[in-house]
């Protein structure tokens, strides 16, 4: 495969020795070429300006000066067309579902194996995300018929403003106890609708309720 063919991959993260490493790692799949590396949000605004667009970031979300929230952001609004992997040494949720209104297009972890990372580049090139085992095969399954044109309008009309209220809030990063005292609920009733919704929308986490909203307009990412 000539240099030009392959997949421009850019790396942000501050630790040198771990982004050395997979730099090492993303230049012997050999569809894949690392373009640029960066020490943090600030270094990668920087480095895209004298290295040019890459096709896919690999962004450690923990980053001193501009991490990998406001940094995928940054992305969001003046290159759109980037697609980004968050990298964590956590599956928090909180984390997941920041990472995702940011505009990231998949989730690993920093311990993942070298073939993990490889199915995220692929999977993200190919499919426009990758959920690995964080979101559940029938989540993914879920988001694909979200994105037909007659799922999303059909599912959202059987919400109620109070489901649609307490969405809203789920893709905060209030806890669930925050929730019930944010629209004067008692906790046992928030996870009563929480569950309830895991059973109408076929969901299992609230991370795939975050996917849904963002994908049905209930929130703006």
């Amino acid at each position: 495969m000539k240099q030009q063919q392959k997949i421009k991959v850019a790396l942000a993260d501050d630790h040198v020795l771990l982004r050395n490493g997979l730099a090492s790692v993303v230049d012997g799949f050999g569809e894949y070429v690392v373009l640029f590396q960066a020490d943090n949000g600030k270094h990668f605004q920087q480095q895209i300006r004298a290295y040019g667009e890459p096709d896919i970031v690999l962004m450690d979300i923990n980053m001193p000066e501009m991490d990998g929230y406001q940094t995928a952001q940054w992305l969001k609004e003046h290159y759109p067309l980037v697609m980004v992997i968050a990298l964590s040494m956590y599956d928090s949720e909180n984390a997941i579902i920041k990472m995702f209104k940011a505009g990231a297009k998949g989730y690993i972890l920093k311990d993942s194996e070298p073939a993990e990372l490889k199915r995220s580049l692929d999977s993200v090139r190919q499919k426009g995300f990758y959920y690995s085992e964080l979101v559940t095969g029938r989540l993914i399954h879920t988001i694909n018929k979200l994105g037909e044109a007659n799922a999303p309008k059909k599912e959202l009309n059987s919400l109620n403003d109070r489901e649609i209220e307490f969405l809203r809030y789920a893709c905060t990063e209030m806890t669930y106890k925050e929730i019930a005292d944010k629209m004067f609920l008692s906790p046992r009733t928030i996870d009563g609708y929480r569950d309830a919704l895991f059973e109408k929308l076929e969901l299992k986490t609230r991370v795939g309720l975050v996917m849904y909203a963002i994908k049905n307009g209930i929130v703006t990412v």
